[in-house]
């Protein structure tokens, strides 16, 4: 991990040199089935729905929500079954050239709110970053963090400091659904935030 001063020395979002095509990634996200998302446990943070399905957990990990939790003190991630049944998604992942901690597909449902919050482990400052990539988004989606519009197009991937306030309402009629990767910094990731 990369040494860091506790000071954030980047913005609080930074588009990263790497893009997607997303019509595959899309296609890996349509063979899966409604019953297969596990709701997000945080049921204050949100109205509606917003769930997730692990792509890289937690070794040792063995309940649905757990899995999907990225807990500070853990250091050992396997991958899912998910991802070996996901090859675009799947290539995305190994296109970041870091230790990858855990890996979830996150979906908040058409006319879903997650309320203003934030997660204080999420400042690459600390050693962490938290990656989107959205896959399945519209401009009816708003994300808000720091009280600002983030306008993220499908297949580009953003580094969002998200212990720093941050909300998204779907205002649209279909899904949104983002790849979610938490990394660990070191000189690679650096390499990416700087540009």
């Amino acid at each position: 991990m990369a040494t860091i001063s506790v000071q954030s020395a980047w913005p609080d979002r930074v588009r990263l040199p790497l893009a997607f095509d997303p019509a595959p990634l899309a296609a890996d996200i349509a063979a899966l089935e409604r019953g297969d998302w596990t709701a997000h446990f945080v049921q204050r943070n949100y109205e509606g729905e917003w769930s997730a399905l692990p792509l890289r957990a937690p070794a040792g990990a063995a309940h649905p929500v757990q899995q999907i939790y990225s807990a500070p003190g853990v250091t050992a991630f396997v991958d899912t079954p998910w991802r070996a049944r996901m090859p675009a998604l799947s290539a995305a992942i190994d296109a970041f050239a870091c230790p990858v901690r855990s890996v979830r597909l996150m979906r908040l449902a058409a006319g879903s709110v997650i309320k203003e919050h934030a997660d204080f482990d999420l400042d690459a400052a600390q050693g962490f970053a938290r990656i989107h990539v959205p896959v399945l988004t519209s401009d009816d989606v708003d994300f808000r963090l720091n009280g600002t519009r983030v306008t993220m197009a499908p297949g580009e991937a953003w580094y969002l400091r998200l212990a720093d306030p941050h909300s998204v309402a779907n205002r649209g009629r279909s899904a949104r659904v983002h790849l979610v990767l938490d990394l660990v910094v070191d000189d690679w990731l650096l390499r990416q935030l700087e540009g």
